[in-house]
């Protein structure tokens, strides 16, 4: 590694890992914090189209806090790439550079429709709470808001260029310029750059790879929404169900579905402790006609009196809509002809509101607001995230809505919606650039996500499969599957946590790939711990200590 000084450092709680304390060479000419401020950056850093850069503000950030949670000065850079479209908005970004740099990077992504730029400056998907945050472990820490102001907000996408800056260009534009302002910083480059993204951020990681495979080292790919485009067609399509009279489900209901499905189905990995493992054979097995919950009938008979602690057939109709597929009659501009229904037997939508975590399952999932046109904040999380495609990206007008458009006939808005997914898929399932360069993904999927399938990240992996080769895929990416557990990493009942980043780093840069990993639960009953399985497999209890990740194996 040239013109570096290569050491281990131990962190507290997790795997070691590989630093770099730069040494820079003498032709080179780092700048100081306060250099940065005014200065302009050139349109020529990335291949894209922009009108340039400028830094907008720096701070020098004085050290702070102790123990896991101490972090070293560093500097802030905030910078606006500018539109070459003078209506369009600036991407913004912010760049952290610690004083003390391990010579690597880390770039966060996106969630939802963006809007906002995602901590680049604290926690990572499902970090143990002793471990210090990457900025404290001596990354550059970097991010942008995609190219829009505003979270859930779908207004931005009647521009085209903040479109297509939400689609992909924004983060090649984000990357290229935060990689400058590193330069700028130490006088020297990056020796690895890694993504960390849920959500929209997954499928921007993956996106990033497949377009720009000698951009990235390695990536976190969390839950990741693949085929945005197509999604939307499933998300109406869902929302219109439970917007049927009737349909709408009370938290208590949701409660009720629950305990149905935690009967039917906690036992089939071999104990129950109110985790469902096996979360495909509880959807493939579960019968909500047949269902009972402490010996009544999770459907009302007739004549049932409290309503609250059973389902209306109308509401178990809206329930199997959710977990079917989305069939198309004609493929879409990216290849799509249909999407996954989800895992919904086991997925909590929302049943209680006793803490953070609960609460922000259940915004994410029914609300408290029944489903109704216009959309309205409260309702149910893919109610309003639909509404929004169908005003600003579908039919560009604020009044528009699902309620008029069949997503699975949509007529005289086939073409568009088929354009809108050639953008926002994430096509391509052939990442062998990326993979003979050393690059590195983990792939992560909570099996009660409520907002993307467990199966899409199934049929993404298989597609990888299917080009490349079982051998191939292996020797780059691990895909994980993780119980109990929903969009967001919220727990439904098992809340993990794992050194995700510490693991990436170990296995790019150390070339140490992750080896029988462990979860830890960090909520409903803190230091349990299970197997962190492999696709296909789940966690299957062979005897001993339940709290203990050896009394399993990982099971077929």
């Amino acid at each position: 590694m040239p013109h570096a000084a290569v050491f281990v450092a131990s962190i507290a709680g997790s795997p070691s890992i590989a630093q770099v304390a730069p040494t820079l060479a003498a032709d080179t000419k780092p700048i100081a914090c306060d250099e940065f401020a005014g200065l302009s950056i050139p349109a020529s850093v990335t291949p894209l189209a922009t009108s340039g850069a400028k830094v907008t503000s720096v701070a020098a950030q004085p050290a702070s806090g102790t123990g896991a949670k101490a972090v070293g000065a560093f500097c802030r850079v905030l910078v606006d790439i500018v539109a070459v479209d003078p209506t369009a908005p600036p991407i913004k970004v912010e760049v952290n550079l610690p004083e003390r740099w391990n010579g690597k990077a880390l770039m966060y992504g996106g969630g939802g429709y963006n809007g906002v730029i995602l901590s680049t400056g604290g926690t990572l998907r499902l970090q143990p709470p002793d471990v210090p945050i990457p900025l404290a472990r001596g990354f550059v820490t970097f991010g942008g808001d995609s190219g829009h102001q505003g979270a859930s907000r779908g207004d931005f996408a009647l521009n085209e260029e903040s479109l297509k800056n939400y689609a992909f260009d924004a983060l090649k534009k984000t990357r290229d310029v935060a990689a400058h302002v590193i330069k700028l910083r130490y006088g020297r480059t990056h020796e690895k750059l890694y993504f960390h993204g849920s959500s929209t951020g997954g499928k921007e990681a993956l996106g990033l790879i497949q377009r720009y495979p000698d951009d990235l080292d390695g990536a976190m790919v969390f839950w990741p929404a693949t085929h945005a485009g197509t999604a939307h067609l499933q998300f109406a399509r869902i929302a219109r169900a439970f917007a049927a009279p009737g349909a709408y489900l009370s938290m208590s209901q949701r409660k009720v579905v629950l305990d149905a499905a935690l009967e039917a189905c906690d036992g089939l990995d071999g104990i129950r402790d109110g985790v469902i493992s096996n979360a495909r054979a509880c959807q493939q097995t579960f019968d909500p006609d047949k269902a009972t919950v402490n010996g009544r009938p999770l459907r009302c008979l007739d004549g049932a009196v409290d309503r609250d602690s059973c389902l209306s057939d109308v509401q178990i109709s809206a329930l199997k809509v959710m977990g079917s597929p989305l069939k198309l009659d004609a493929p879409l501009a990216s290849g799509e002809k249909g999407y996954p229904g989800f895992y919904v037997w086991g997925v909590d939508l929302g049943s209680r509101e006793t803490d953070d975590l609960s609460k922000g399952v259940l915004t994410q999932g029914l609300g408290k607001v029944a489903s109704a046109y216009p959309a309205a904040p409260g309702m149910p999380f893919l109610h309003v995230f639909a509404d929004q495609y169908a005003r600003f990206f579908v039919t560009r007008n604020p009044q528009g809505s699902w309620q008029n458009i069949d997503p699975e006939k949509p007529g005289e808005w086939q073409d568009r919606l088929s354009m809108l997914a050639g953008l926002l898929d994430m096509s391509g399932t052939n990442l062998s650039s990326f993979q003979k360069r050393g690059g590195k993904i983990l792939l992560m999927h909570g099996l009660a996500d409520q907002i993307i399938p467990p199966q899409a990240s199934v049929d993404y992996y298989d597609r990888l499969v299917a080009t490349m080769g079982r051998e191939a895929v292996s020797r780059f990416l691990r895909f994980y599957e993780l119980p109990g557990t929903a969009h967001s990493g919220f727990g439904v009942s098992f809340n993990p946590s794992w050194d995700v980043l510490g693991a990436l780093d170990a296995w790019v840069a150390g070339g140490a790939a992750p080896t029988a990993p462990v979860i830890t639960d960090t909520h409903f009953k803190p230091g349990r711990a299970r197997p962190l399985c492999e696709y296909p497999s789940y966690p299957r209890y062979q005897g001993g200590d339940p709290d203990q990740a050896t009394s399993f194996t990982c099971a077929r």
